[in-house]
């Protein structure tokens, strides 16, 4: 599985509502940019209890899902080019079906490893200027993912996006998003039990799941 990569994106903290400051205005870049443990050089996240951080340094939002966002928003700007959901990567062909937890991709030349689906925030509905934006990404898991680097390297707009190793083909990020943050927890205890065995899962979605096994006797 491979895709060509549609755009490389970062951003700076800008003031985003009154003096809050958010980096989720990214824009492309035409050159080559450097990738390293904390993600692509250039970039920034104005709150990092939430946003970046080693098991967050990359975001990825399929442009596969614009259509959907077009025909549900109607004339919205942001949906003209990539960058609209923040995302530091933009590709055709690969989605939250189709992408696993854990998978190993050649990124450019450097090495990532999905962590996680996004867990969206109200920056979105904000960020849109349109109610129900973050409860729509929950709702049909138009989430996009993360990953954590590997390997330091480069990439540029064009480059090939390649599947190396998927070590963990039980766990599409859909399905992993519908267990952890889409309300099916209760209903799938042995799922919440195998996944304690995923040593890739972001800590941040471990403590999630020991919460949610607690919760619902799967531990």
């Amino acid at each position: 599985m491979n895709a060509e990569i549609l755009a490389v994106l970062t951003g700076r903290a800008r003031p985003f509502r009154g003096d809050e400051p958010s980096a989720i205005g990214k824009l492309p870049v035409a050159d080559a940019v450097a990738v390293d443990a904390m993600g692509l050089a250039g970039d920034e996240q104005a709150d990092r209890s939430v946003h970046g951080g080693i098991d967050k340094a990359i975001h990825h939002y399929p442009a596969d899902h614009y259509d959907w966002w077009r025909e549900y928003l109607g004339d919205a700007p942001l949906l003209e080019a990539p960058g609209a959901f923040g995302e530091n990567i933009s590709t055709e062909g690969l989605d939250e079906q189709n992408v696993f937890l854990g998978d190993r991709f050649r990124l450019g030349t450097a090495l990532v490893e999905v962590t996680q689906a996004r867990q969206p925030c109200w920056k979105l509905d904000h960020r849109f200027q349109a109610r129900g934006v973050m409860a729509q990404v929950v709702k049909t898991r138009r989430t996009g993912w993360y990953y954590r680097v590997l390997e330091p390297g480069q990439v540029r707009a064009g480059d090939a996006l390649d599947l190396v190793e998927r070590p963990y083909p039980d766990w599409p990020l859909a399905t992993l998003f519908a267990l952890l943050i889409g309300g099916e927890a209760k209903d799938r205890p042995a799922d919440l039990r195998a996944l304690r065995d995923v040593p890739v899962l972001a800590e941040t979605w471990k403590a999630r799941r020991a919460k949610l096994a607690e919760q619902f006797g799967a531990d």
